[in-house]
């Protein structure tokens, strides 16, 4: 069976590279496809060959890439994969655009819905830069929509990594969705039962991941915070926290380990369409404080892995962390929750069954198409 793994674009290393990374080392032998490549700033592929796009040659491509947003969708169509047997795309826009071949099976894990498209206003606010522009990005993103419309009937089958984006793929693409949810590297996390004085956020410092909120509540509370990510809001999250917060940028993945290891709980005031931060610090046996919607719902237990708060406000969380102190947390419990849910082998298992099914599926129909024209011969 010949493999294809398609991505939208390996220009950063966020969760849903961290996935399509798992991807690739669990098909060592597969051709792996994206838009654009830039092996410095992206997930380590072991010095696999990743073929990529026309749009690989434009000047700053790689640096700029969200600005090249209405080439995607002709670029990706424009790749030669007819001579796969199965695709896996993995995207939150562009990706699940690819052509297969008739009898071919196309799988998507679907991270989100193309989420500038359907949900623009609040798109922008993460990036201030292009809110002058959005009377032209609104009528771009008409046509857009269309094209993703119609490239979301691509996929044979859609994976989504949580409930509500399970609901958000039927309710746009009209498509239903298997929710599996996805996995951590459990051997890249280390176990410590004897935490340090700090917590802990690790995130990319954009608006919607509400890091500001964090600020504020330790800012009254006066405990010690770190904060490791780094984003267009640094400057303003630095300008309003006291001297209890530390922040340490961009860190190698060895010291985040550690980090997360040791940490009294991981905070997350984002509303998380999944979240890997949660199950990653569940994996180092660290409870985890978070904003109660979104994708937590499926991946935290309410005091047993950590504690929900029901509003984005720093009087909400700190609440939440007054609460969370006075519990005696089982740190193996929480680390055997995470490994025994969300591992990769738990994961794979899963998509093994379902590529099974797909092929028995796809197997049957040639037959029964066969079987029919030989009888209309006869």
């Amino acid at each position: 069976m010949k493999i294809a793994l398609v991505h939208d674009y390996l220009t950063q290393k966020g969760g849903a590279e961290r996935v399509f990374e798992l991807l690739c080392k669990f098909f060592p032998s597969a051709d792996i496809y994206t838009s654009l490549y830039d092996p410095k700033t992206s997930i380590d592929l072991d010095d696999r060959s990743v073929k990529t796009t026309m749009l690989q040659k434009i000047p700053g491509a790689t640096k700029y890439f969200r600005l090249l947003a209405p080439l995607y969708y002709p670029a990706f169509r424009s790749l030669d994969l007819q001579e796969y047997d199965l695709i896996l795309s993995s995207t939150t826009s562009f990706a699940k655009a690819v052509k297969k071949r008739p009898g071919a099976i196309h799988i998507c894990f679907c991270h989100n819905i193309t989420r500038f498209l359907w949900d623009t206003n609040t798109y922008l606010k993460q990036y201030s830069d292009y809110q002058n522009l959005y009377p032209l990005i609104e009528k771009i993103f008409r046509v857009m929509r269309d094209f993703d419309l119609k490239y979301a009937l691509e996929p044979d089958i859609y994976i989504a990594n949580s409930t509500i984006v399970a609901d958000r793929i039927e309710k746009t693409y009209n498509k239903k969705a298997i929710t599996i949810n996805y996995p951590i590297s459990s051997n890249s996390f280390s176990f410590e039962a004897k935490k340090e004085n700090y917590y802990l956020v690790a995130s990319r410092l954009l608006g919607y991941k509400r890091v500001d909120i964090t600020v504020k509540a330790f800012n009254k509370l006066g405990w010690p915070l770190v904060i490791i990510g780094d984003g267009p809001e640094r400057s303003n999250l630095e300008a309003i926290a006291k001297d209890n917060i530390k922040f340490l940028g961009h860190v190698e993945d060895s010291e985040r380990k550690q980090l997360m290891a040791k940490a009294k709980s991981v905070i997350v005031c984002a509303l998380e369409d999944y979240g890997l931060v949660p199950v990653e610090a569940n994996a180092s046996g660290t409870p985890v404080i978070s904003y109660g919607a979104g994708g937590v719902l499926d991946t935290q237990v309410s005091g047993k892995t950590g504690l929900f708060f029901k509003k984005q406000t720093p009087e909400a969380l700190e609440q939440a962390l007054i609460k969370a102190s006075a519990i005696d947390w089982n740190y193996h419990e929480i680390r055997n929750h995470a490994i025994g849910n969300f591992s990769e082998k738990v994961f794979f298992k899963k998509i093994e069954k379902i590529v099974d099914r797909a092929y028995l599926k796809t197997t049957i129909n040639r037959i029964n198409k066969r079987d029919r024209r030989a009888s209309l011969v006869n």
